[in-house]
């Protein structure tokens, strides 16, 4: 059970942002704020799942996607302190049967993404393979066979393969399945009931749906069987659990403080990366935290261990940047400079007005964009691509209906001759502006 203290103020603040992201398609999830493990604001906004309605809250499940990596480091280290394994064992030590090639790697390497294990993602039909389980052995049978990207330890290659071998090696050394070993020497003893090891069969309560934005609608996000990221993806919990996991980095409820800065040990190749972690700093505190991404699932954990705080960004929508939501979650918390996305307000334009907007526009020889006119909207589809919206601001200016964070300040607009004929539009990206002529 964690503890809540709102701050009104912050609520205030955090709840405008994130109202302004999902007026503009850009978050649907859950989020939390929290400080000495005392809840300042969580919240969820938008729909866990769209054909029943079901809105999010802080206790609904996501799927973490790579936020799991950690887990599975702590996991590596509590058989380490229980004198079952040390990180600097070669895996051929642990795992039987090897590839010679992997003779030189080591746990520490797969730890910290220094072992040179080609990424078995890269190997995947997601139409096929994705879809149907595979044992942990035949995840690795995706890759045993290739050679290594590199030496072990001469480089810094993120590789969620390694993370698939260290799933295998907990099997292997504790003589439980994964999931269990995560289940009772983690979850259990710190009372996080609303975290597991995701399957697709499984009927579990509360859980959010993962979607993609696509020209401006929701889709279902495409199918993934998670016997496929086991340990480098497979979890699932809440902006809630989280924070009970975030409060054990200040004990010793696992393993001693000596063992659980070896963490945080930098990566000679690559400044800024630990065990299943990232190190950094924003405004100017110390930052440790780990983003993820699975099929309809957008992930951020961060905490700043000099002020306790731990700020846990869970996204079921593809168009979420989890990275500057948590940023500007931190902002807000210490005062420092933010910004609200725009929200554009549609305005009504009369159909004869849309109407003399459609027609075919030159930005060079060879690129020209299609206008058609719809209801109290515009449409341009630029020849071989995508078509997107364009909703009025004024007479004559639009902007694109999108959840591109990029796109996000795209405006159009028409200009007329002295005769009231429409001559040209100019396009705004950002601080770019390109012209095209009506040709027709």
């Amino acid at each position: 059970m964690t503890n809540t203290h709102p701050n009104p103020d912050l609520a205030s603040k955090v709840d405008t942002y994130m109202q302004a992201l999902v007026t503009l398609d850009r978050f649907s999830g859950a989020i939390l704020i929290a400080r000495a493990g005392e809840v300042l604001m969580s919240a969820g906004y938008n729909l866990a799942n769209r054909e029943h309605g079901v809105p999010n809250t802080p206790q609904t499940k996501f799927r973490l996607g790579s936020v799991t990596k950690q887990f599975t480091a702590m996991a590596i280290l509590i058989l380490q302190h229980q004198g079952k394994l040390r990180v600097q064992d070669p895996i051929s030590a642990l795992l039987p049967g090897c590839p010679d090639a992997w003779e030189p790697v080591t746990v520490h390497h797969l730890l910290n993404h220094t072992s040179g294990m080609p990424e078995h993602t890269d190997r995947i039909s997601w139409q096929t393979t994705g879809r149907s389980p595979l044992t942990v052995q035949g995840v690795v049978d995706l890759f045993k066979d290739l050679p290594l990207d590199f030496q072990p330890g001469e480089n810094h290659q993120y590789s969620n393969s390694g993370y698939i071998l260290l799933g295998q090696i907990i099997e292997q050394v504790s003589g439980m399945p994964y999931e269990t070993f995560v289940r009772k020497q983690i979850l259990d003893p710190l009372g996080m009931e609303n975290t597991g090891y995701d399957r697709s069969d499984r009927v579990l309560e509360h859980r959010a749906t993962g979607y993609d934005l696509r020209d401006g609608a929701y889709v279902n996000a495409g199918f993934l069987d998670m016997s496929l990221p086991h340990a480098a993806g497979a979890l699932y919990s809440t902006v809630e659990d989280l924070l009970l996991w975030d409060q054990s980095f200040y004990t010793e409820t696992f393993v001693p403080q000596s063992s659980l800065q070896t963490m945080t040990m930098l990566s000679p190749f690559l400044a800024n990366y630990g065990y299943g972690i990232a190190m950094g700093s924003q405004f100017g505190r110390q930052l440790v935290g780990h983003g993820g991404g699975i099929h309809g699932f957008l992930t951020k954990l961060d905490r700043y261990p000099d002020e306790k705080v731990c700020i846990a960004v869970l996204s079921n929508l593809t168009s979420t940047n989890p990275h500057e939501v948590a940023r500007t979650l931190a902002a807000i918390l210490f005062g420092e400079e933010y910004e609200i996305p725009e929200v554009h307000t549609p305005a009504r334009v009369e159909s004869d007005i849309l109407e003399s907007y459609a027609g075919e526009y030159q930005f060079a020889p060879g690129i020209v964009v299609t206008i058609k006119a719809g209801d109290q909207q515009l449409t341009a589809a630029v020849s071989g691509g995508s078509r997107a919206e364009l909703l009025p601001e004024s007479e004559t200016q639009f902007f694109r209906k999108s959840g591109d964070d990029e796109s996000k300040e795209d405006r159009v607009t028409f200009f007329r001759d002295v005769a009231g004929e429409v001559t040209h539009l100019v396009l705004k990206q950002q601080d770019a502006e390109e012209r095209a002529n009506k040709i027709g």
